[in-house]
């Protein structure tokens, strides 16, 4: 990125928190929270929106953060990173539920799927293992072989019945 080029100031709601910062024309939503709000959970995976590990809540989706350009922010639009749910009960769960299935080995898409399993518990408390599959299907995962990771999805939605 050419550093000579022209700043543009963005505002947003960052994690429950108003923000403002200065982006670049061509910076996406994945570089800002890294670099300019040191928010690191969310990871570059592949930089094409094929693996899910930037995965983030926008104005109540998920969302591939490295596909959306951080100029387009608006003071009316909202991202949630992991670290913005941190002690959100559903969050807290579904990370318990990942761990007791022994879901997460190296953890890098860890966040990423877990942005998206929280996004789809709270949209369908109870979804079954097709509909789990399907929220899951955007993210990409070299380790487990997603049995323990649909598993733990489950489990999370399991233990909220409770």
């Amino acid at each position: 990125m050419n550093t000579d080029e022209k700043r543009i100031e963005v505002q947003f709601n960052l994690n429950g928190q108003d923000v403002k910062t200065e982006v670049l024309p061509g910076m996406t939503v994945l570089e800002m929270i890294r670099r300019n709000f040191k928010l690191t959970a969310t990871k570059e995976g592949c930089g094409k929106g094929e693996c899910g590990a930037c995965s983030v809540i926008f104005n109540g989706l998920p969302i591939n953060s490295c596909l959306k350009l951080a100029a387009t922010l608006t003071p009316k639009d909202s991202i949630v990173t992991v670290e913005g749910l941190a002690n959100d009960e559903l969050m807290q769960r579904i990370q318990k539920a990942y761990v007791d299935e022994g879901a997460v080995q190296c953890g890098f898409c860890i966040p990423g799927m877990t942005i998206s399993t929280y996004s789809l518990l709270k949209k369908n408390p109870k979804p079954t293992m097709d509909e789990i599959k399907f929220a899951l299907a955007g993210n990409i995962c070299r380790c487990t072989g997603y049995r323990k990771i649909e598993a733990a999805v489950a489990k999370a939605a399991e233990r909220g019945e409770k």
